[in-house]
């Protein structure tokens, strides 16, 4: 059945293990995980024939009911009122004036935040990110960028983090006037809300890893603090291994007034940008262009977020973000880390980056009257219920290979074994290569290489680590190798 090898004070445990269709079932034992009872009708049908069960979305469990049940709707509508009543914050706006522009808004989210970490036992800290930003692109003249940052840190797995951002700064019409109203309610006054309320709930609890939670400026005159963090992040060595941005969440009617309360989108490029030419043409050649890992990512948060704990669906759109539009999620990208932007299903654009006005007696401007924060909050259930779940859980599996080597009909997979203490085993998940979700599960217990009886040509394999609660990772998908 394989070989065994001891570590330190490891115990001992099989690193290979091979599985034949007949003895699927007999494998789920080997993993000490509580897994649900048999799927239902439904999933059986559409699941295809091969090793394996249906894969099915992970529950929330009791922590996880409980936090979002202390996300308060009131609170998120106060925090979007109290960032539009600054007028402007215009990333060029004031820095000092104390009611007015983007420095008063600065200072008034880092009192918020730093009251929430008070409450943390040290294990939340709260700091000014600035730096100064000299003349480029909508920044005329040298402008100081600030992201106030409030870290949450993880008790057994403090590199690896995961980061969740909206961008404090708004505009006009006009991008670069910098003293005109710009209230920003949805864009993105909604994000930062979302942000803070979760930095609320979630500075009491303790958490695995590390959770970022950033408002970030500069954003609408080109990702200015977003890319600035992440460099930072970056730099530190800091294993970022999810990022979420939130912008433009604030409502769910469209200007034709079409309206999808319980739906929100999330963004997820497919083959990621800060990939090589020659990795792109290696993805391409062997399949996964539907497999990059904020993908994976992004199937993640619909897997632990569409139930009745959030009463929404994520709609994951296959793009990098919409035509003509990008947010802070692309400066993570372009760092090769995995993320995502969660934006509402429809926008009406009548009221975003328009000039507070009157027309036919009509009141148009990105103003809180125009936002249903009973569905910022339901976003924020979302965002709580994913970054929740990963903060919680092992890490992604590092260094997962298909075995390339051999003409053979079964597929071999190996992957790095984690370090987490609760770490009980790990799962091959599969699916046909015309399915967009992942279809069948096969638990393979702690080892880090499984062959199945299943070939590799026919399907697409990933690879995912489970801990003794049950708490699941993203999938890793394997890269070809030896």
């Amino acid at each position: 059945m394989g070989t065994h090898e001891t570590a330190g004070d490891r115990p001992t445990r099989s690193t290979r293990r091979t599985f034949l269709t007949a003895s699927a079932a007999a494998t789920a034992a080997t993993i000490a995980v509580p897994f649900a009872a048999a799927p239902a009708a439904a999933e059986e049908a559409l699941a295809p024939p091969g090793p394996g069960q249906p894969v099915r979305p992970q529950p929330p469990d009791p922590e996880l009911y409980a936090l979002l049940g202390e996300v308060d709707r009131d609170r998120i509508e106060a925090t979007v009122r109290r960032l539009a009543a600054f007028g402007t914050r215009h990333t060029l706006s004031s820095q000092d004036d104390p009611v007015r522009g983007i420095g008063a808004a600065r200072d008034w989210i880092f009192a918020q935040l730093s009251g929430y970490a008070a409450a943390s036992g040290g294990r939340m800290t709260v700091e000014l990110q600035s730096y100064v930003q000299q003349p480029a692109s909508r920044i005329p003249t040298a402008t100081r960028i600030t992201n106030v940052v409030a870290t949450l840190r993880g008790d057994s797995a403090s590199q690896r983090a995961y980061v969740i951002t909206g961008h404090y700064d708004s505009r006009a019409t006009d991008v670069m006037d910098a003293v005109g109203d710009a209230p920003g309610a949805d864009d993105d006054a909604s994000g930062v809300a979302v942000l803070m309320e979760l930095a609320r709930v979630m500075a009491t609890r303790r958490t695995e890893a590390t959770i970022l939670f950033a408002a970030v400026a500069g954003e609408e005159q080109g990702l200015y603090g977003s890319a600035y963090l992440a460099k930072q992040l970056k730099a530190a060595g800091v294993d970022v291994q999810g990022m979420f941005s939130n912008d433009i969440i604030g409502s769910s009617t469209a200007d034709d007034g079409t309206r999808d309360p319980r739906a929100v989108r999330l963004f997820a490029e497919g083959v990621p940008t800060a990939e090589t030419p020659a990795e792109a043409s290696t993805r391409q050649s062997v399949g996964g262009e539907n497999d990059s890992p904020s993908r994976q990512l992004a199937r993640f948060v619909s897997d632990v977020a569409e139930n009745g704990a959030t009463g929404m669906q994520v709609r994951v759109i296959y793009r990098r973000d919409r035509y003509l539009r990008g947010s802070d999620h692309i400066s993570f990208l372009r760092e090769g880390w995995p993320a995502g932007r969660f934006t509402e299903p429809n926008e009406d654009f009548a009221h975003q980056h328009q000039d507070v006005r009157v027309i036919d007696g009509v009141q148009y401007g990105d103003l809180p009257e125009f936002c249903d924060f009973g569905y910022i909050t339901r976003v924020a259930l979302v965002n709580g219920a994913a970054l929740w779940s990963l903060a919680q859980a092992p890490g992604t599996p590092k260094g997962a290979t298909i075995v390339t080597t051999n003409l053979t009909n079964d597929t071999t997979l190996r992957w790095q074994r984690g370090d987490e203490a609760d770490l009980a085993g790990y799962e091959v998940v599969w699916r046909e290569t015309t399915a967009a979700e992942w279809q069948k599960v096969i638990p393979v217990g702690d080892v880090t290489e499984v062959t199945v009886d299943l070939s590799k040509d026919n399907v697409f394999f990933g690879v995912r680590a489970v801990d003794q609660d049950g708490h699941r990772s993203p999938v890793a998908f394997p890269k070809p190798g030896s």
